[in-house]
């Protein structure tokens, strides 16, 4: 549904940029509490180092990073600790400079309380750097800028943590035509991109130019929510100087309505462009890439200063009494946070997200991560019990507030129902799990929590599936080896036997021959003998007085040979008689 056109913070000034820009409605969304003033009011400040960080290997979408380092060694601030390993994978480096205490399994930050590998390091207080340079982008072709981001680890910084090389990407086309940077930041309580945006807007708009060159896109569009006029005023400014040094007005701020959850890619991509992007579908395939303002300022300092992904902004908030934002090493433990903003006696428990998507930690020493944008702090005061679940009345309030345009409601039975099949008819994947169907739940349904558990059911069958596949296949394949095996034994036998039965009748053939005495074969070699001395004379014997010859004598001479060949083929059957 397309809506007036509304304002655009972008000045015309300095680049032409339009005034006013056409913007689009989602489908559903809510208006919870934001929360936002109480961690907005300090700059962002620099956490300091503690005195271990615990570095997950496995901190994006993808597989399991490789380890690079052991036990005993000394590694240097931004040192790859973890190669990227498969298609879908980035590298993960050292928040500092330090010695290698273990590569050992350590509890990870999701709410399941399960360990993965982890690099155990401990500072040595000089935080000193790797060697670090510039990548020269533009003398680079699109795949070496790739892969130099990938072994950088850089990923979306929106909360997927989806490595941003196979995003940069800009598919069959070769080229985008819009380039989404989403300063949107809808969750509540969630301040980090807000303040990011204000205190580095250059930096950001740099990287922004960046991605724009590698993916070829026309046009960029900053959409950021209304609820955040400084971080629009500032990333204004910061585009007016873009579009001057670049002689144009392809980079614009948007200003778009608050409404959760406007940060969500396809909702933003909405919003700003009216493109919708349909289920199994890509937003390049309509020549769209949308990406966090975090990601970009990441992606500027892998390219211009040559520093890898060690650290990103948190926001600490909710049951605490200082919250505010800070520049956090990964492998930093959250316990460290939570007490640099003085928590409330009543805290009871610590979310990494926000109130409507965040995981709730199994234990305040896990460490930070790159999906991690803040640390809330909870107690039952600040997040009361909900009321016990309540049969669905299938009031379809769910489904009017579903940002995806799904039917929850028919997701949340079959879900319930464990008929998984039914649930994906339903496009259950296409569930983006903000939690606005629990939110309007006159039922008190904690609908996300059934469709991660379906979800995971699924995937839980696919591998179990995928594993059976393989093992049916090696069995196969094991199977297929042995009868090949047994026709190749079968085949020398045989060989081996016909071989044998030429030898016998070879043998029995020698044996059936008639016996010769001494003599008689003295006499066969003494005629074998003479035989072959006529034949070494005739074949040395030449005629003599043929030249010059009449025709009378050449036919004379022809009917002597042809009488002289008549004798020796009559002479033969005497030798054969003889033998």
């Amino acid at each position: 549904m397309e809506v007036p056109r509304v304002q655009d913070h972008s000045s015309a000034k300095g680049g032409g940029v339009s005034a006013l820009q056409r913007l689009f409605k989602f489908h559903g969304g809510v208006k919870p509490a934001y929360n936002k003033e109480a961690s907005t009011g300090l700059p962002i400040a620099v956490a300091p180092t503690p005195t271990q960080l615990v570095i997950p290997l496995h901190q994006s979408i993808g597989g399991m990073p490789r380890p690079l380092v052991s036990a005993g060694e000394h590694v240097l601030k931004g040192q790859r600790i973890g190669g990227a390993d498969g298609n879908v994978s980035s590298a993960v480096h050292a928040s500092t400079s330090g010695k290698v205490l273990a590569v050992e399994m350590r509890l990870m930050p999701h709410t399941s309380g399960l360990s993965a590998m982890c690099v155990i390091l401990e500072p040595d207080g000089r935080d000193e750097w790797i060697p670090r340079q510039p990548f020269d982008y533009r003398n680079a072709t699109p795949t070496e800028t790739r892969d130099y981001l990938r072994d950088a680890g850089v990923v979306g910084l929106g909360g997927a943590v989806f490595p941003s090389y196979l995003k940069l990407n800009p598919g069959k086309q070769g080229k985008l035509d819009t380039l989404v940077l989403n300063g949107a930041e809808c969750e509540p309580f969630i301040t980090c991109d807000d303040l990011l945006m204000r205190e580095r807007a250059e930096a950001t708009l740099k990287g922004a130019v960046i991605m724009r060159e590698i993916l070829g896109a026309g046009q960029v569009l900053i959409g950021i929510e209304d609820n955040k006029p400084e971080a629009i005023a500032a990333m204004e400014i910061a585009a007016r100087a873009a579009n001057a040094a670049a002689g144009d007005s392809s980079i614009r701020v948007v200003s778009v309505p608050t409404r959760y959850p406007a940060g969500g890619a396809k909702q933003l991509i909405r919003v700003l462009t009216g493109i919708e992007v349909p289920h199994g579908k890509r937003s390049t395939d309509y020549g769209v890439q949308c990406f966090n303002v975090g990601t970009a300022y990441a992606i500027y300092e892998a390219i211009a200063l040559g520093q890898p992904l060690i650290s990103r902004i948190v926001t600490i908030a909710g049951n605490v009494r200082r919250a505010r934002n800070y520049e956090v090493p990964f492998g930093t433990p959250m316990r460290d946070l939570v007490t640099l903003c003085d928590p409330l006696p009543d805290s009871d428990r610590v979310i990494m997200g926000g109130p409507m998507m965040g995981l709730l930690m199994p234990a305040d020493s896990v460490p930070v991560v790159k999906a991690t944008n803040c640390v809330l702090i909870g107690s039952k005061a600040l997040f009361p019990a909900p009321p016990p679940e309540m049969p669905c009345i299938r009031c379809g309030e769910c489904a009017k507030v579903c940002p995806a345009d799904l039917l929850p409601f028919e997701m949340y039975w079959f879900s319930r129902a464990k008929i998984f099949g039914k649930a994906q008819e339903y496009n259950l994947f296409d569930c983006i799990e903000c939690g606005c169907c629990a939110y309007v739940c006159p039922s008190h349904i904690p609908l996300v929590d059934y469709y991660r558990f379906a979800k995971s059911e699924i995937w839980a069958r696919e591998l179990e599936k995928e594993s059976a596949d393989v093992a049916r296949e090696r069995y196969e394949f094991r199977l297929l080896r042995e009868e090949r095996e047994k026709q190749e034994k079968a085949a020398k036998l045989a060989a081996k036997t016909a071989a044998g039965r030429e030898k016998a009748a070879a043998a029995l053939a020698e044996a059936e021959k008639p016996a010769t005495t001494p003599e008689e074969d003295a006499k066969k070699a003494l005629i074998a003998a003479a035989l072959e001395r006529a034949r070494a004379q005739q074949a040395q014997a030449r005629p003599e007085n043929t030249d010059n010859l009449t025709p009378e004598q050449q036919a004379e001479v022809a009917a002597i040979e042809a009488r002289r060949a008549e004798i020796r083929e009559m002479a033969k059957p005497h030798v054969r008689q003889s033998d």
